[in-house]
């Protein structure tokens, strides 16, 4: 029998070709892609993941409080007028400051010193109407009609008071912390009804805690005050 002529068949091409098509490259075929069209599209696809990403990554912008004349304001204070040293001070200040941070964050009256905050040293000991309170047991708004008594007014045309004079000649402190504290209660047991002794001395400073122990110099300070 006669053999049949031989015939080259047409190569195969894979679905993603490697030689260039007749017409243009971009163009994709029936059911399949060109080289450049499916690494463009490959690409396009990992851009737009990763800026989706990045987006649902990156925090919120942060809202920054309103400015009125140079400091962040404070919609809930409310104006408020002070008697402190003598001296009418009006200011604005949210209802629950207490004494303490108003006389040493908003007044700049650092003598009254915050130890504990909770009414347990006495270092922030101020007068109120001549009674001994505990400034940070107490509201500022509390007090708007009071006479308030601070550390720095005590004493009077330059001159110490006298048991802040006592307390430099006794060596009634050492770091000086509890300092304003101690001097304030001493000057208002001065107008208070107790025994004479050294016992009743120590009672009525009990609220004032001197953590470096100077007590025994504290007491020879009021006492001589007292005796005086």
């Amino acid at each position: 029998m006669p053999k049949e002529p031989f015939l080259p068949q047409e190569p195969h091409r894979s679905a993603i070709s490697d030689e260039a098509p007749s017409h243009d490259s971009d163009t994709p075929l029936l059911g399949r892609f060109s080289r450049r069209s499916f690494l463009g599209q490959l690409g396009a696809a990992s851009i737009a993941a990763t800026t989706s990403a990045i987006a649902s990554a990156a925090p919120a912008p942060v809202q920054e409080p309103p400015i009125t004349g140079g400091k962040p304001s404070n919609p809930g204070a409310v104006p408020m007028t002070l008697n402190i040293n003598g001296k009418e001070i009006k200011t604005s200040l949210e209802p629950r400051v207490t004494l303490l941070d108003a006389l040493r964050e908003n007044l700049q009256m650092a003598g009254t010193k915050k130890g504990c905050d909770h009414g347990q040293c006495g270092a922030c000991t101020v007068h109120v109407n001549g009674r001994r309170v505990n400034s940070c047991l107490t509201f500022a708004i509390m007090h708007q009609d009071d006479r308030i008594t601070t550390i720095e007014g005590l004493a009077e045309n330059g001159r110490l008071h006298p048991v802040q004079a006592a307390f430099v000649e006794h060596d009634g402190f050492q770091c000086g912390y509890c300092t304003p504290g101690q001097i304030m209660s001493a000057v208002a047991l001065l107008k208070e009804p107790i025994g004479m002794d050294d016992d009743s001395v120590r009672e009525a400073m009990s609220g004032n805690i001197c953590r470096c122990g100077a007590y025994t110099n504290i007491v020879a300070a009021v006492q001589s005050v007292r005796k005086a």
